[in-house]
């Protein structure tokens, strides 16, 4: 069986039950956002890794080295968020291939940095070497909260509303307007700023988190209809979706509306959004924005409700 026949989840799997062995007490590992590794003193450590491969995840002449060093920290960071963290520094990997222009690389550090300063968290080391083929930068982040604070995919409980914190599919019509070389308007600029720009949610996650009542909580990183089956599946539940309910900017639906492009495919199977997916009980009134999307329900399937599609997200195989 190939990678692509074992997919993504398949293959996790295989590495959770040929690695991961059982934690020790207090410890969450495979399965979620981040790590999670009790501390003395009534708190945890967040722990996460993330891969962006040249080719895969950015065309290098397609993004502005810059911006690429931004989201190489906010994709990571945001993980920090998904868990309701604090971050508290990142290791920054980079291979690097010969001939990279050394203005690049200041560009690219300089957008590091601004996202780690905005994120309140140091780069704390890394390592380099030489890439035969392409740019890859591997980047693990550090984070903590209080002990049994932090957020956990397997939290969702039927009733729950489905929530998220802000507009969906901004990101993949940004993608969009640059691969179909749609840009130009005022709109679409702003769609494109958000695929490269993405600002991780760190207050939004550290709020939702100290808010009774909020469950299940993980980033938007490869479409609501791909992040949400790791919530339902790790709770063991399912959900309804209303797709009407789908919060869409002005922006993205005007660009849409005038490219033929169905939006909300582009909100829901889009990714990269790296707002919050949450589930909370109702009656709960956290104190950030949020757009309720959905119902967590005993049965265990996923209904898309005003829609005869079944949507599915980005897989990596």
């Amino acid at each position: 069986m190939d990678l692509k026949e074992l997919g993504e989840f398949g293959l996790i799997e295989r590495i959770k039950e040929a690695l991961g062995g059982p934690m020790p007490d207090g410890v969450l590992g495979i399965g979620d956002d981040c790590a999670v590794l009790p501390q003395a003193g009534g708190m945890e450590t967040l722990v996460s890794t993330d891969m962006l491969l040249e080719g895969t995840h950015f065309l290098r002449g397609d993004i502005p080295a810059r911006l690429l060093g931004w989201k190489s920290a906010a994709v990571n960071f945001s993980d920090i968020a998904a868990m309701g963290g604090r971050p508290v520094g990142s290791f920054l990997s980079l291979g690097l291939p010969a001939g990279l222009d050394s203005d690049w690389m200041d560009a690219f550090l300089a957008g590091y940095k601004e996202c780690s300063q905005y994120c309140g968290a140091p780069l704390l080391g890394g390592d380099t070497t030489t890439s035969q083929d392409g740019i890859a930068i591997n980047v693990t982040v550090v984070g903590q909260c209080q002990s049994g604070r932090s957020r956990q995919r397997s939290f969702a409980v039927p009733g729950d509303l489905i929530c998220v914190t802000g507009p969906l599919g901004d990101s993949a019509a940004g993608l969009q307007v640059i691969l179909q070389g749609a840009r130009g308007s005022e709109a679409a600029e702003a769609l494109v700023q958000r695929h490269y720009r993405p600002v991780p949610r760190i207050c939004e996650g550290q709020a939702l988190a100290a808010t009774p009542g909020v469950h299940a909580m993980m980033d938007i990183s490869d479409g609501v209809a791909s992040d949400l089956r790791h919530i339902l599946k790790a709770s063991d539940v399912g959900a309804v979706v209303r797709t009407e309910k789908l919060p869409l900017s002005a922006g993205m639906r005007q660009v849409c509306a005038r490219q033929g492009w169905d939006a909300t495919t582009l909100a829901l199977t889009g990714g990269e959004d790296y707002e919050l997916l949450f589930t909370m009980a109702p009656g709960t009134e956290p104190p950030v924005e949020y757009y309720a999307i959905g119902t967590v329900t005993e049965e265990k399937n996923l209904v898309w409700e005003g829609s005869s599609q079944d949507f599915i997200g980005f897989r990596h195989f």
